[in-house]
């Protein structure tokens, strides 16, 4: 005479795991849904703060920049040791030359910034201490006796 053991063994039907899976899937999906929305370190602007207003300003500024295609010479702009120098036409008076320069950076709104033009002579200095390497996109809104111009360009530093 053979003696069994009673084994309480659970078995489970591929009906019953095919729920398992599914509502595992559904939990995982529910816990990356919830984590991505509430975690402030994956909060990332894909637009500016005022999305509407800048667009109001959009036909303004190509209106600048046809204005700065009509010049003679534009505004160009060369890395140095000591950061980016911006030249201005040499045939305008640097002291009439007003305006701001801002640079952009695309990966980290935090390393953006303005900065006022005050010229002595017809070119303008953005120091290399407040420059990281890689992409930035810069906008130079400028006015010369009356007359408006914008320059904008995507650079590599």
């Amino acid at each position: 005479m053979r003696m069994h053991k009673n084994r309480n063994v659970m078995k489970i039907n591929w009906g019953t795991g095919i729920v398992i899976a599914f509502l595992s899937f559904m939990s995982f999906i529910l816990y990356f849904i919830i984590t991505m929305s509430t975690d402030k370190k994956y909060d990332y602007d894909l637009v500016v703060e005022d999305y509407y207003g800048q667009e109001l300003e959009f036909q303004n500024d190509l209106n600048k920049e046809t204005t700065a295609a009509t010049l003679t010479h534009n505004i160009t702009w060369k890395k140095t040791e000591n950061g980016i120098e911006i030249l201005f036409p040499e045939e305008f008076e640097s002291e009439k030359i007003t305006g701001k320069v801002f640079l952009y950076r695309p990966s980290n709104k935090q390393f953006d910034f303005e900065t006022l033009i005050s010229l002595s002579k017809n070119h303008l200095l953005i120091p290399d201490k407040r420059l990281l390497d890689g992409r930035w996109n810069i906008k130079i809104d400028w006015s010369y006796e009356g007359k408006d111009y914008m320059y904008k360009k995507e650079i590599i530093y």
